[in-house]
């Protein structure tokens, strides 16, 4: 019940989905890259490619599933 509050909850913080939280890691990584910060621009980066593949997986499962039922 917990982890259905925690998902709806972000799902009306950022409501583009995983896209959406992409979008917000790679503009962060962006300004701490300007502003300086390397390790947190890295960081960041390194959060939004894992991102990108969970959802690109994601986005690939749920094809084969419509496909294939």
């Amino acid at each position: 019940m917990v982890y259905a509050f925690a998902a709806a909850t972000l799902a009306q913080i950022v409501p583009g989905g995983l896209l959406g939280l992409v979008v917000i890691f790679l503009v962060l990584a962006l300004v701490a890259y300007l502003l300086g910060a390397r390790g947190v621009a890295g960081f960041s980066m390194d959060i939004a490619k894992v991102l990108i593949v969970l959802f690109v997986v994601l986005a690939v499962l749920a094809l084969l599933w419509n496909v294939l039922s």
